[in-house]
């Protein structure tokens, strides 16, 4: 492992950059920014810092010119942690047995010492087309910083490789991720004369098993042979409600989390289960507020014929698959870029106590990135 490697990796895991939608928890990411393009201007690239909240920002830093070219991405925040669950320093790297330990280090703050190495090797050479690096905010809240880019229609790149943790499997398709609540009001009273209120659990069982309903309605409608769960998920989460067992209860709120597959609409699907609870108010005196938790990021699939498909799954010897978490992959796709999604690190262990990143998994994602730039940037090839 490369000395400046486990440098540049230590640094940024030391940097706290979690994002959360509980307000006390998150933070910012501006020194984790402005360290990588520190490292960036260093190693010849222009560097943009595009402001997104307060304390949050986007990195947009490119070597050579011209339109076109390779994207290698990547976002900078960590979800939250628990520190007395870790058996080491979560912001101190710390190796053990052939892993290195840290919070970020697999999902995904790994992938960009790896991405300046390889970028590195190229820093002198004249370049067919640019090389892209991004650092994005907010990817495990929001989505902040990847529909920024959006927006501002920036990178005009035309093949993205986002380094989320895939173990070193190539990834061209994966589902959306919407997370929805149902929140219903009635009236409180004593338990022992239901006439003297409405309960909001009564009604909130028959919103659930609506929705059971729709889930099998779904995996019969729907179906993507390239997914290891080929159907699409709807998942009940969590449910809070009342406040004593011999009171009525008042107040009931559910939150679920529903994952379509590539083609599917999220607006179709949120209409679809309005009109599936839209009588449920006058059939049990209640109030009924059905609303996204977060606005949701879509499925995202770049097809199987890609030239960047074919070049990634010629150099890993892997057929590009499908994962079932969601990436700033479709936000990319919306920029007009073939997008694979390539990292070191394993899912298995991200969002984990004791987070980690197998050693040997750094050497072959370096060579791999080195020859992208070399295809794509040096030599300017636009298909294989």
């Amino acid at each position: 492992m490369d000395k400046t490697f486990f440098q540049q990796l230590s640094q940024l895991v030391a940097l706290p950059s979690v994002s959360c939608t509980d307000p006390t928890l998150d933070q910012g990411n501006l020194p984790v920014v402005s360290l990588l393009a520190e490292w960036l201007e260093a190693a010849g690239f222009r560097c943009e810092i595009m402001h997104v909240a307060p304390g949050k920002a986007n990195l947009i830093a490119t070597l050579g010119y011209g339109e076109g070219g390779l994207v290698l991405a990547g976002h900078t925040d960590t979800v939250p942690f628990d520190r007395q669950l870790w058996k080491s320093d979560p912001f101190t790297v710390t190796e053990r047995f052939g892993k290195l330990y840290g919070l970020g280090i697999a999902d995904m703050k790994g992938f960009f010492p790896a991405a300046i190495n390889a970028a590195r090797a190229y820093s002198k050479t004249p370049l067919k087309a640019p090389l892209i690096i991004i650092a994005t905010c907010d990817e495990e809240s929001s989505m902040a910083g990847a529909k920024a880019l959006v927006e501002g229609r920036r990178p005009n790149g035309r093949f993205a490789v986002i380094g989320e943790p895939t173990s070193l499997k190539p990834v061209r398709l994966h589902k959306g991720v919407m997370m929805e609540r149902v929140r219903i009001t009635g009236n409180s009273g004593h338990s022992s004369d239901p006439s003297l209120g409405n309960n909001a659990l009564d009604a909130m069982t028959v919103v659930m098993q609506r929705l059971m309903a729709f889930r099998a309605e779904l995996a019969k409608q729907y179906r993507n042979p390239a997914f290891s769960i080929p159907s699409p998920t709807l998942n009940l989460g969590c449910i809070h409600g009342g406040d004593n067992p011999n009171r009525i209860c008042g107040q009931c709120e559910m939150q679920f989390d529903l994952r379509p597959l590539p083609g599917m609409d999220t607006d179709d699907l949120r209409q679809r289960i309005r009109e599936r609870i839209r009588d449920i108010p006058a059939q049990f005196g209640v109030t009924v507020l059905y609303e996204p938790i977060f606005e949701g990021t879509p499925a995202a699939e770049t097809p199987a014929d890609s030239p960047l498909v074919q070049m990634v799954e010629k150099l890993t010897q892997s057929e590009a698959g499908s994962v079932a978490f969601g990436t700033e992959a479709p936000y990319f796709r919306q920029l007009g870029m073939d997008t694979v999604i390539l990292g070191a690190g394993s899912i298995e262990t991200a969002h984990q106590p004791n987070e980690y990143l197998d050693i040997k998994n750094i050497s072959p994602l370096l060579l791999w990135l080195k020859q992208l730039i070399h295809h794509y940037c040096v030599q300017g090839h636009a298909a294989l």
